[in-house]
């Protein structure tokens, strides 16, 4: 197993692998041909950067057995998604601020990310493993009261699409099986959510496999794989939310109304 990072150290930002607490820090790129060059530094000496720069990433609804089966709706034939601006992608313990034009209820979703790790386009369940970089921990970030605000449009995209409503990291695992994986989310200091992997609807090789016949997955691309019950508000001044995978690590953020 791997973890991979991307970092900013004396204004240059840079990737490589972490063990502990130090990172070896590598030449070329992370989705590409790269070397550890030898240098290594320690992280408490570098600012974590969200792991990639996605030129898409894609939320997915509706995608565990659980949560279907609570809110009594149908288990969809095919994945359902919308797209979260780029923009909305925020590194490791940043604080996300309410967006200045809504004053509504927002929610945490924790959740688990897949990073793709080459293009893919109309792959098959089994080539889509080939196309999985590795797997990292998500806040999918939502302004509720937006999405059935206007009666005929359901507002998906903009309820999840201010700026930082996607914290993500703050690795990336590679050489993991995500099945056996539980996601926890943990409010100010209470847990509200704590979920298998192995309940989704459809498995992360299907997921990849369904929407790389949809559009053409890149490098660097984020898929949420959606998440399940005990989602809830973020009601205090300030919020502290930690969304942690065992085997792949803990990703905490500020919200502040």
């Amino acid at each position: 197993m791997t973890y991979w990072v991307r970092f900013q150290h004396s204004s240059i930002t840079g990737f490589g692998t972490i063990s502990q607490s130090e990172i070896s820090v590598h030449d070329g790129e992370m989705f590409g041909k790269s070397r550890a060059n030898g240098r290594r530094l320690a992280l408490s000496d570098v600012e974590l950067l969200a792991p990639t720069e996605p030129s898409k990433i894609i939320a997915l609804w509706n995608n565990f057995h659980a949560l279907a089966a609570k809110l009594n709706v149908t288990e969809p034939e095919d994945p359902l998604y919308l797209l979260k601006a780029p923009t909305t992608a925020a590194p490791p313990n940043a604080v996300v601020k309410r967006p200045v034009s809504y004053d509504g209820k927002v929610t945490y979703e924790g959740e688990l990310g897949i990073i793709i790790g080459r293009t893919c386009s109309g792959v098959s369940v089994d080539q889509a493993h080939e196309c999985i970089f590795g797997y990292t921990c998500v806040n999918d970030i939502t302004a509720a009261d937006i999405i059935a605000r206007d009666a005929t449009f359901a507002q998906w995209a903009r309820a999840k699409g201010f700026d930082s409503f996607c914290p993500f990291g703050p690795v990336i695992a590679s050489g993991i099986d995500p099945v056996k994986l539980v996601v926890r989310t943990i409010l100010n200091g209470e847990e509200r959510q704590s979920y298998p992997i192995s309940d989704m609807i459809f498995t992360t090789q299907q997921l990849v496999s369904k929407i790389s016949h949809d559009m053409t997955l890149l490098p660097g691309d984020l898929i949420c794989c959606g998440t399940s019950l005990g989602v809830g508000s973020m009601k205090e001044s300030v919020n502290k939310v930690t969304v942690a995978i065992e085997g792949i690590g803990e990703l905490t953020n500020e919200f502040r109304p």
